[in-house]
């Protein structure tokens, strides 16, 4: 099975960036972890804070691999265009989130991405990624 993850704005700061929210991990180093753990998947990753980039991404992705694993950070609340990238793949994307969106600021209980995707994973830290693979297996 070949799984892409797809990290949006801001998250090549994770260790770094509000610690007390996101952890003191890198998601580079996550990732290594993540490659360990699901040692049968196929894993590929990308990173962009630039929306459009994403959406070129999602749309490479499509067909080439079995799922998406996406965070699309800040653009979970205000793109419609990745919405709609999400729209017209056929490859199923899962969403995820590292904080419990629903449980901060008001802005954030708003997805564009939730109701086009497979599924929607939040609150777990980085462990919301090992869900997120793990429903693919399932």
């Amino acid at each position: 099975m070949k799984l892409h993850v797809i990290n949006g704005p801001n998250l090549n700061l994770l260790g770094k960036r509000e610690p007390e929210i996101y952890g003191k991990t890198s998601f580079q180093d996550y990732f290594s972890e993540l490659q360990m753990t699901f040692k049968t998947v196929e894993l590929s990753y990308f990173h962009s804070n630039i929306e459009g980039e994403i959406i070129s991404e999602l749309h490479e992705a499509d067909d080439n691999v079995d799922g998406i694993i996406l965070n699309a950070a800040a653009y979970t609340h205000t793109s419609i265009a990745i919405a709609d990238a999400i729209k017209a793949l056929e490859t199923p994307v899962v969403e995820v989130h590292i904080s419990n969106v629903f449980a901060r600021e008001e802005f954030r209980k708003h997805s564009y991405i939730s109701p086009v995707v497979f599924g929607s994973i939040s609150g777990f830290g980085l462990r919301s990624y090992n869900l997120a693979i793990q429903s693919f297996l399932d």
